[in-house]
């Protein structure tokens, strides 16, 4: 196939090679003078050449690939069963726990007693120098009560002051002359005097006192 290629490019160039020199010469001869009946002869017989391509030979195809034999599938094997092996058990650890430990007391101080409570001081009221304002108050001795001759015995109770000082008086026990209880309260407020009442802590306090005035004539 190439060779053939090759031959007949060859052909073609000569071909067209003659025909450039007939040219050529065509030209040159009718500048110079040439007959030109010879130049047409030539002409003539160049131009009628034919040229024959020759046909390539056309190659044979290859031959068919020679069949494969087909293999035989292989064959079939079953996968064998599943071996379910059971997992060993776990390891029994035995654990000995020992016991609590007993707790432990730290002992304590005991808070400290108390202090014991003071002694109180606290008193009630007592009377001052009573012989004395006794004596003022029955020499005191209302009139009316003497002229009639009347005498009694009158219970009273005063209120006495933190200076010591009687503050009220009430009559508790009437001697029935109401002359006569009303002198008792008024020599009571007038001439008595007490030592007032003291508190737990030793202060002076208000208090109260009960006594009888007894009225008797000589």
């Amino acid at each position: 196939m190439a060779y053939a290629d090759q031959q007949m490019s060859g052909n073609k160039i000569t071909a067209l090679v003659i025909v450039a020199l007939i040219h050529v010469f065509a030209g040159y001869a009718l500048v110079t003078g040439l007959a030109y009946e010879a130049a047409k002869k030539v002409i003539s017989k160049v131009t009628t050449v034919d040229i024959k391509e020759e046909k390539p030979k056309e190659e044979e195809p290859p031959p068919p690939p020679p069949k494969q034999e087909e293999a035989p599938p292989p064959p079939i094997v079953a996968p064998p069963p599943p071996i379910n092996i059971a997992p060993a058990p776990p390891p029994v650890q035995t654990v000995i726990t020992p016991p609590p430990a007993p707790p432990v007391v730290i002992p304590t101080a005991a808070p400290p007693p108390p202090p014991p409570p003071a002694p109180s001081k606290a008193q009630g009221v007592s009377p001052k120098g009573q012989n004395r304002w006794a004596e003022r108050i029955q020499a005191n001795y209302p009139t009316r009560a003497a002229r009639e001759g009347r005498e009694g015995r009158v219970g009273v109770r005063v209120t006495i002051n933190s200076e010591g000082r009687v503050a009220g008086c009430s009559v508790t026990s009437s001697s029935g002359s109401p002359d006569l209880d009303e002198a008792a309260c008024e020599g009571m407020s007038r001439y008595a005097r007490f030592n007032p009442a003291l508190d737990a802590a030793g202060n002076p306090t208000s208090g109260t006192y009960s006594t009888a005035i007894v009225y008797r004539l000589n």
